[in-house]
């Protein structure tokens, strides 16, 4: 018998983190064996392997902890892999050998498949004197376009994950272009951005009063502190970027604030590092711990949860020394303070079973309740681990308790750590946990509300042949065993239907005893004016939350999903996402027919003697084309070596499926240093250029790309399985479905799965 709730959790598992060998051939015969791969390897270093592997399997039987995908499809499979899931890299140098030397550690650690973060204020800005070369230095954002090109690049090598975030200090010379850079929708797509807020910015923004931007000793300018802070407000209202970090009450709060100082996060905001750092993350499924769920009495059953974060933070400080990093710098860093993450997944859920209404004030008491119990028992989990193992190496007891964090922690807590040490500097973070919910039956993600209750998805086999399922929230399957077809009560909120300033009460509720930071997204309607929503920026700030993420769907970022309900009642047979919606799910590399219909076009570039022949063929899905393979001649052998070579990377990206329009941007933005040249009245900067632009046409004259513009996405892939209505937004570059929504700090796929943070 199946161990899973839902058909979508065995094909999460099966795509994403069960053992196959290179062939596909699987290893993990079940979900049981998964377990016992992972509980195995992490308790290889315990001096009693075979007790602790009962222990750790015990832990993960059922879903009941989650450790992060990385560590489920890598721990003890033989692979030189990384099982830490994001990392921020070294400070940026500024000076042309430094930066390009810190281009490369993002691109040895992008290769191994780990988000990254950046902080770009280090670079001096655009303008500015370049001593001993005559120039003017071209500013941070000229070298966030290389980053962005290199991580698109690695993407497309077949890379699991390309997420990046950039920050950027508000006090920086370059903060405004920093802020409106995502106004060019085919720029820094790679990229999240967030800018770093610092307490005497807040201030002179409550007093309205004057800000200095300066690097260096030098002001490049003044300007009234609340014309930044709405420049901030009006792009992030009208393009959901850039986020913002209270980087100061970060600094103030970490409890390693005596030997590191931080300025950037991970790409979605949960752990905030210092350069090097990098982020173990795993969760407490919290409603497998429910009791009595839907009844007069339901309630958590804190002594389980107790034992289970006791063993969880075993499990993941154990995983610190089973785990492989792409650099050097990191593992130093990373053992020398045995930072961990153990956050929580199905808080919406939980809070259902138990009869609350999130939002409310008492889902956000109950949620403090929780979370102060997880911090507890983690904390003291980690003394127990330093008197048996030893303290983290850079422990120092008299700074160590005066930072933030520790201020707020019990008394007895804070005894124990003096007297005995602690094994871990910090130990709770709410990560976004998209794919692992859905893998665990579809439970609502990290501390964020319920998304959708339940949604039809249809999945296209490789026979050709579509099988319908249901996709079902895990507290409303609950509900329907217990309570068979009585309407939902009136306490089931989803995101579409809660006011904003109930997702912050939340977070801040949840941050008050997190001593890392959480991922969550707070959402706004599309109709909310612009007061209220800076409102909902100033709500995080006077609540103490560490940062904050809105996403308002708009005719720029289009709409996340479509959603059925307008009121603030769930519906009795929910189904917020559009009714009958067909997706493909799984986005394995295409087979090609015996005959493929195409065109060919020929180019003539100007001073060659012989023209260029580009042949593109198309594949037919449902009734439409969407291009296949590249064929690139010419007679002119200067031109075999590369147009051999692009043949060949551009249909392996075609032939992958999804989201290709990425390749006519690269190749269009290609220029020649020796020059380019005029064709049919348009100046085209170099040949690969021109090869892109016979790309687009064709894309466009087949209707798999609008005519005007990238940014937003038509995939006749995925818009041909939408059923009632044109899709909004854009569609999954993974599986081509347009169920992507903003949700923990990242646009995450609720059919596949498929985050760019996770």
């Amino acid at each position: 018998m199946s161990r899973f709730a839902a058909p979508i959790a065995e094909q999460i598992w099966d795509m994403k983190y069960r053992l196959k060998e290179a062939d596909g051939t699987a290893i993990d015969g079940s979900v049981e064996d998964t377990w016992r791969r992972i509980a195995r390897a992490l308790a290889v270093v315990e001096k009693e392997p075979a007790v602790w592997e009962e222990r750790f399997h015990a832990a993960l039987e059922g879903f009941k902890f989650l450790p992060a995908g990385r560590i489920t499809a890598g721990a003890g499979t033989g692979r030189s892999v990384t099982l830490f899931n994001c990392f921020v890299m070294g400070t940026i140098p500024d000076t042309m050998a430094g930066i390009f030397d810190a281009l490369k550690e993002a691109a040895l650690t992008m290769q191994q498949g780990g988000g990254i973060g950046y902080d770009f204020s280090t670079i001096r800005p655009r303008g500015a004197e370049v001593k001993g070369v005559a120039a003017d230095a071209s500013g941070p954002l000229s070298f966030m376009d290389v980053w962005d090109a290199m991580c698109r690049t690695i993407m497309s090598a077949g890379s699991r994950r390309g997420a990046m975030m950039a920050t950027m200090r508000c006090d920086h010379p370059d903060i405004e272009a920093f802020i409106e850079a995502k106004k060019d929708a085919a720029r820094l797509r790679m990229f999240n951005l967030s800018v770093l807020i610092t307490d005497p910015f807040m201030a002179a923004v409550k007093a309205d009063g004057p800000w200095e931007l300066v690097f260096g000793d030098k002001v490049f300018k003044t300007l009234p502190a609340r014309d930044l802070w709405n420049k901030i407000m009006r792009n992030t209202y009208d393009f959901a970027e850039p986020g913002v970090i209270f980087i100061d009450r970060i600094n103030t709060a970490n409890n390693l604030g005596y030997v590191e100082k931080i300025a950037a996060t991970n790409p979605c905001g949960e752990q905030p590092l210092p350069p090097y750092g990098a982020c173990l993350l795993g969760s407490i499924n919290l409603p497998t711990l429910v009791s009595g769920a839907f009844r007069s009495g339901a309630a958590l059953d804190v002594k389980a949860l107790d034992d289970l974060v006791r063993i969880a933070v075993r499990m993941m400080d154990n995983t610190v020394d089973a785990s492989r990093f792409p650099l050097p710098q990191q593992e130093a860093e990373a053992k020398a303070k045995r930072r961990i993450g153990l956050g929580v997944t199905g808080l919406a859920d939980a809070l259902l079973m138990v009869g609350l209404r999130y939002g409310s004030v008492e889902a956000a008491a109950q949620t403090e309740v929780w979370m102060h119990a997880i911090a507890r028992a983690a904390y003291l989990a980690s003394v127990d681990l330093a008197q048996e193992k030893g303290a983290f190496p850079l422990f120092d007891a008299e700074p160590y308790l005066a930072t933030g964090n520790m201020l707020a922690m019990d008394a007895d807590v804070r005894d124990l750590v003096a007297k005995h040490g602690i094994r871990n500097a910090l130990l709770t973070s709410v990560a976004p946990t998209g794919t692992i919910s859905l893998y665990a039956g579809n439970v609502s993600s990290g501390i964020e509300p319920v998304f959708a209750y339940a949604y039809t998805r249809k999945v296209l086999q490789k026979d050709g042949s579509r099988t319908e399922e249901e996709v079902v929230d895990f507290a409303v399957r609950l509900w329907r065993e217990t309570h068979g077809d009585a309407p939902l009560p009136d306490y089931f909120v989803n995101a579409q239907t809660l006011p904003p300033l109930d997702h912050v009460r939340m977070q801040a509720a949840a941050q008050k005893w997190i001593d890392s930071s959480i991922s969550k997204t707070i959402n706004c309607p599309e109709d909310i004016s612009f007061d209220a929503f800076q409102e909902v920026y100033m709500a995080a700030w006077d609540q103490g939350c560490k940062g904050c993420t809105t996403y308002r769907p708009n005719a720029v970022t289009g709409s996340v999903l479509t959603v059925s309900e307008s009121s603030d009642k769930a519906p009795v047979e929910a189904a917020p996402l559009a009714q009958g919606a067909e997706v493909v799910y799984l986005s394995e590399p295409l087979n090609r027919p015996a005959a493929l219909e195409g065109n060919t076009y020929k180019v003539k570039w100007p001073g060659s003697e012989h023209a260029i022949y580009i042949t593109v063929n198309d594949i037919v899905i449902a009734g439409h084309r969407r291009p296949f393979e590249v064929f690139i001649n010419s007679k002119n052998m200067e031109h075999f070596a590369w147009t051999v070579a692009l043949t060949r990377m551009i249909s392996a990206v075609f032939r992958r499926g999804g989201d290709i329009s990425f390749v006519v941007e690269e190749l269009k933005a290609v220029f020649d240093p020796r020059g380019g040249a005029w064709m049919e009245g348009r100046y085209v900067p170099s040949i690969l250029a021109a090869i892109g632009g016979v790309i687009e046409r064709h894309l466009i004259a087949i209707g798999f790309i609008e005519g005007e513009g990238l940014g937003l996405k038509s995939d006749p892939q995925a818009e041909v399985m939408v059923v009632g209505g044109a899709p909004s937004g854009q569609s999954c570059p993974n599986c081509g479905s347009y169920a992507l929504q903003m949700k923990e700090g990242c646009m995450t796929c609720n059919d596949c799965g498929h985050s760019k943070c996770g």
